[in-house]
This record gives structure tokens, C-alpha cells and sequence, in this order.
């Protein structure tokens, strides 16, 4: 039964088809760890249903809750959307909410997180419509390319005005090689924060917590591990209690949630969590494709001259770690995990610890190149308001406005080149 496994993990890579190349483990997984990665995928893809069920390994789903499933907001392990407009309600993507002051709070009746579903008997906690806003941008040589950004309108609110509030919609990132990104070490990370950089980049670390722990996952760095990413996925999506969030997903005012019945304490074990952290741990970003098309070449170098690789760093190297396969290794995450001010444009004046609102941490690329395959809805930027890679470039704005500029100011040669070189990824 183990070298099925092993048959099974491995058949189809490298080459995988586009729509499975973000499921694929890091080569190299023995017979127990493949079994390991098997029952952290199973629960990645499983529907939590509602306590009390009779399977009580699964159940603790809500009282208020997000999506049913990991999978639900990483379809294929890849990247989410946003909906085309207020009739469609979210399906990969979500809403932080936080009040303002120094540090801001969570709202002290909704959280920090918009939970549009409930269990029955328990309320959701109502619903946030997009609507789209455009704006036009001619590049150089009069190309017209068409921006748009989302504005959130909430409806439905079950339990009372929102009141002053800072909002942040999020699309559900691609979980592939995080395990990778988990292992870079601490100084690593400093080193890069310091370094001086041209065209007015910084970059810092997004410290978390009393231990000012470095942040590395979350779209501003606010976490600092991945199993702790992880549990608060978890908790904030789903409302699953795990050793981490050991307490229910409900503020004192929100009594329905509170009376609700449980599945556990706490719902998703402390094996469960190792098992599915080992998996996210383990799955490998995909391989590049076509690295010697001359489009891709000279989009590579294109990538080098415009300022891109500043800050999506080509490669990183893993320091000590566990995990025999993510100790001392190189790899090409295009990525310095380090947070950024972006502009006013793509601000949403929400601090995050250390991150200030107009800071995100720099996206890794690598498997961008496969994402629409993965998921036609697919959308670029923390909003998923870009619906190209070119649009993604264009919202770029303080430290990365530079290598916008250099984009904006390029024949369409080097710009449809630059564009292949980062499908290639």
C-alpha cells in the first residue's frame, strides 16, 4: 500500500496539467510522510459540518462562519476572486473589519472578520456588496488600459450599525511552498530589511506581538508561522476551535452564537492541525514553463531593468529547519516577505501591527503563470481588483512606483515580454 502511495503522489509530476499544478508535494516524501500529507490534504479539502454530527471529528462548523471548507477560498490550492459586481455574493474572498485608534481593535460587535453565514438558529452576520469603480490609464505610446477598484457596502447587518469602521476585502491567496516561505530564517529577513535599495524602496518586517515575532504570511506579514496562520484560518473562516483559538468565534454581544453547541474542545485537534500544517507545509509551487522562449528571456531581463526583482526577490534560501526537506534550501519565490508602502491607490488605511495601511507584504509569483488556469475568476492584488497581470502592475504606486513608471513608459514589445516572463513563473 505504501509504494501506491508513493505512485500515486508522484505520477503526474512535474508536468502536471495546469488545473492540478499547485497539488503537487515537495519530491522527496518517505512512506509515513506521504501518508501524513494524504490526511492534511483530506481535512484541506473537507467540509466541516455543524456540532453535534455523528462524525465528531468534523463537525464544530460556525456558529458563524465564512466558508465550509479550506478549499473553498484556495480552489485547486490556488488563488480566489472577487464578485463581478453586488448580486454576487463572495465565494473566495472576505472582509477584516477593525475600529479605528492606537492600535485599532476589533469591532466589538462584528470582530475582525465579516461572517456572512450562520448555523440555524444563529443570525450571519450580514453580507458586503462590492461595487466596481473604474479609471482609465494611457501608458506611453497612448495604449488605454481600464483600472477598477471596489467599493464595500454593507447590507443585511443582523446585529446593528457598524459604525466608524475600517474595512479590508481579501481574495484567498495560493497555498503552494509555504513551507518554504516558513523556513527562511529571522535574520534573513532583517538582513533584507536593511539593505539599502534604489528608487525609494525600504521594506521592513511586520513585527507581531509582545515578542515582536517576525510576520510572514497574511497579506500584511501579520502572522508569523504557518501553523498559526493556519488556526486562524480556521477560527476566522469557519469558526473552528483549535489548541491556538481555543474559544468560540462569537463577541459577548452576539448571544445565539454563544448558546450554540460545540464540537469539541477544541474542535480541530492538535494532531489535526500538525497533519494539515505538514501538508500546506509540503506542497510545492509549480514548475516554470518555458524559460527558453526568447519572449520569456527578455521579459526576464525586463523584469531586472524595470526594478521588479527589488522587491519580488528571485530567490531565498530556507535556514534549519524540522522538516528534513525544508532544511538549508534554495528556492524561487520572487518574494522578500517584507511589507511595503504601496500608495495611496492600493491603501486601505487599515494598520496591521507594525504594517501601516498603505503597507502590503511583497506577493510571491511564483505559480502566477498557472492561476487563471486553476480558477477562471481569478483576481490579482490583495481585492482581487486586477483582473491582469498588466492591471496588477499598474496599481503599483509608492515604493513601487518606479518600476511602474518604467512599465507604463515601455513599447508593447517589452511589456507583452515582461508579461510572458511572469507567466512563465
Amino acid at each position: 500500500m505504501k509504494r501506491t502511495l508513493l505512485i500515486l503522489l508522484y505520477a503526474a509530476s512535474p508536468a502536471l496539467a495546469d488545473r492540478e499544478a499547485l497539488t503537487a508535494p515537495l519530491p522527496g516524501l518517505n512512506a509515513s510522510e506521504q501518508e501524513r500529507f494524504l490526511r492534511g490534504r483530506s481535512l484541506f479539502r473537507q467540509s466541516w459540518v455543524i456540532a453535534p454530527a455523528r462524525d465528531r471529528t468534523v463537525d464544530g462548523l460556525g456558529p458563524l462562519y465564512n466558508r465550509i471548507a479550506c478549499i473553498s477560498c484556495h480552489p485547486k490550492n490556488g488563488r480566489g476572486g472577487a464578485p463581478e459586481g453586488p448580486d454576487q455574493r463572495m465565494q473566495t474572498m472576505l472582509v477584516r473589519l477593525s475600529v479605528p485608534g492606537t492600535p485599532p481593535q476589533a469591532h466589538p460587535v462584528y470582530g475582525d472578520q465579516l461572517n456572512e453565514e450562520g448555523i440555524p438558529g444563529v443570525p450571519g452576520e450580514g453580507r458586503a456588496e462590492v461595487h466596481w469603480q473604474t479609471r482609465q490609464v494611457t501608458l506611453a505610446d497612448g495604449h488605454r488600459v481600464e483600472l477598477r477598484f471596489p467599493e464595500l457596502r454593507f447590507v443585511d447587518l443582523a446585529y446593528g450599525e457598524l459604525g466608524p469602521i475600517l474595512v479590508s476585502p481579501r481574495v484567498g491567496p495560493p497555498v503552494a511552498g509555504l513551507g518554504l516561505l516558513d523556513a527562511v530564517d529571522a535574520r534573513t529577513l532583517a538582513a533584507m530589511a536593511r539593505e539599502a535599495k534604489p528608487d525609494g524602496v525600504r521594506g521592513q518586517v511586520n513585527r507581531i506581538g509582545p515578542g515582536k515575532h517576525p510576520g510572514r504570511f497574511g497579506l500584511k506579514a501579520n502572522t508569523s508561522d504557518l501553523r498559526s496562520q493556519i488556526a486562524g484560518a480556521f477560527h476566522g473562516d469557519m469558526s473552528i476551535t483549535s489548541p491556538l483559538f481555543p474559544a468560540e468565534n462569537c463577541t459577548p454581544a452576539q448571544t445565539a452564537c454563544r448558546r450554540a453547541k460545540n464540537g469539541g474542545r477544541p474542535e480541530l485537534s492538535a494532531s489535526q492541525l500538525a497533519d494539515i500544517t505538514f501538508y500546506v507545509a509540503h506542497l510545492a509551487p509549480p514548475p516554470r514553463r518555458n524559460t527558453g522562449a526568447p519572449a520569456v528571456v527578455r521579459g526576464s531581463a525586463h523584469f531586472a531593468a524595470f526594478g521588479c526583482a527589488v522587491c519580488h526577490r528571485p530567490s531565498l534560501h530556507t535556514g534549519r529547519s524540522p522538516q528534513r526537506l525544508l532544511d538549508r534550501r534554495s528556492f524561487s519565490p520572487y518574494t522578500d516577505l517584507l511589507v511595503h508602502d504601496m500608495g495611496p491607490g492600493l491603501a486601505d488605511d487599515r494598520p496591521d501591527h507594525a504594517a501601516s495601511g498603505s503597507q502590503w507584504r511583497t506577493a510571491p509569483l511564483w505559480g502566477i503563470g498557472v492561476l487563471a488556469a486553476i480558477n477562471e475568476n481569478v483576481g490579482y492584488l490583495h481585492d482581487g481588483r486586477a483582473r491582469t497581470l498588466e492591471e496588477a502592475i499598474l496599481w503599483h504606486g509608492g515604493e513601487g512606483e518606479a518600476a511602474r513608471r518604467r512599465y507604463a513608459d515601455a513599447d508593447a514589445a517589452a511589456r507583452h515580454d515582461l508579461i510572458e516572463f511572469l507567466n512563465s513563473l
